[in-house]
């Protein structure tokens, strides 16, 4: 399949996800301890897995242990960060937490420079203040009071980016080593479940918070979580499908960053027209303003970024 395609799908689905997992956080969870959810996933994503190994097959006999091990690894850091990522989403709406995680192509150039000896071109510099600039318009945007809060948004959404382009990364460089894209696939699957375990199970508050909400709403919540499960996978399978046959993963990457916040942006507007809960995006004119030029920033800088 075209990489393009993939990467069109990738956006979609995790457009879709942030929207839900910022209902379920909100309308469920009531913005308290919503990372308890990872427990669900955790137990979806390891069956999800399994479904994947039984019905496809899964051959490791010719594959080195560690490779093994470090797909597992990358999947585990991907689970894990699920802490500062619902951290966030406690904090800020979908529009600003899409504006926040466009950090991602930064980093991919930093390691680049750092690991590959890649060179900066002044264009790129000039990207890398647009994409930081980006935020600080939807932090002084707001009232001064709430600013503290969207400074910690930005503060999780970052620690939830680098968890995110390590895992990538990782899942590049090791999945190519004597795997099909599916073998690959699974191996992140189970180290993402058992990530996604451990940070919902982390503390005995998260674990209460999760047994109440689902006793409580009569496994109600469920329903958009399962969904959510369903469409984690979907974008997380055509993301790293993605990186893996684009001509380089900076492009494919791009083409991703470039997308998600614009998509993000119009679909929270329409979202929150159509279902409030489900939206939750501030439609006063001076917030749609500034995430409309922090969108536009992004995507300009992202843009600059690729050009050498």
């Amino acid at each position: 399949m075209n990489w393009l395609v993939l990467m069109a799908i990738n956006v979609i689905s995790d457009s879709t996800r942030i929207f839900i997992d910022n209902y379920v956080s909100d309308y469920y969870f009531k913005g308290k301890e919503s990372v308890s959810q990872k427990i669900f996933y955790g137990f979806t994503t390891l069956f999800i897995a399994f479904l994947i190994a039984v019905i496809f097959g899964a051959n490791y006999s010719t594959v080195a242990i560690s490779t093994i091990i470090l797909l597992i690894i990358a999947g585990f850091i991907s689970g894990i960060s699920g802490i500062p990522y619902y951290r966030a989403l406690e904090l800020e709406d979908s529009t600003s937490i899409g504006i926040f995680l466009q950090f991602a192509p930064v980093l991919y150039l930093i390691l680049g420079w750092f690991l590959l000896n890649e060179k900066f071109s002044p264009l790129q510099l000039v990207a890398f203040a647009l994409i930081i600039i980006a935020p600080l318009i939807i932090i002084f945007s707001a009232r001064k009071r709430s600013r503290h809060l969207k400074v910690k948004a930005v503060f999780y959404a970052l620690l939830y980016v680098i968890a995110y382009v390590a895992s990538a990364l990782l899942f590049v460089l090791e999945g190519s080593k004597g795997l099909d894209i599916l073998s690959a696939l699974v191996l992140v699957l189970i180290g993402k479940g058992i990530g996604n375990l451990v940070a919902g199970c982390l503390k005995h508050k998260w674990r209460k918070r999760f047994f109440y909400v689902v006793e409580t709403t009569k496994f109600k919540v469920f329903r958009p979580m399962v969904l959510n499960a369903v469409i984690g996978v979907v974008a997380d399978f055509c993301y790293r499908y993605a990186l893996v046959i684009a001509p380089s993963v900076a492009l494919a990457s791009a083409v991703s960053d470039t997308a998600e916040p614009i998509f993000i942006f119009f679909m929270g507007i329409v979202l929150t027209l159509i279902s409030p809960k489900v939206g939750r995006e501030k439609l006063n004119k001076k917030a749609v303003l500034a995430h409309m030029f922090a969108t536009i920033l992004v995507v300009v800088g992202v843009v600059l970024m690729q050009i050498v």
